[in-house]
């Protein structure tokens, strides 16, 4: 039981991420700013927010 409450906490946690990265892309886009991210960035960036979110979760 308590696999199944991990991995839905790391999938909710996974989805959250992509949420707020690409917010914040949209927003720093609509004042002016380009940013492009390679595939290797954008996923170290997506794993380092997941495991944000999760902390924040578990307090």
């Amino acid at each position: 039981m308590k696999y199944v409450s991990g991995l839905i906490n790391l999938i909710i946690s996974l989805i959250i991420s992509t949420i707020i990265i690409y917010g914040i892309n949209i927003i720093a886009g609509f004042a002016g700013a380009d940013y492009s991210f390679s595939h290797g960035e954008t996923f170290v960036i997506w794993i380092l927010m997941a495991i944000l979110v999760n902390n924040c979760f578990n307090k």
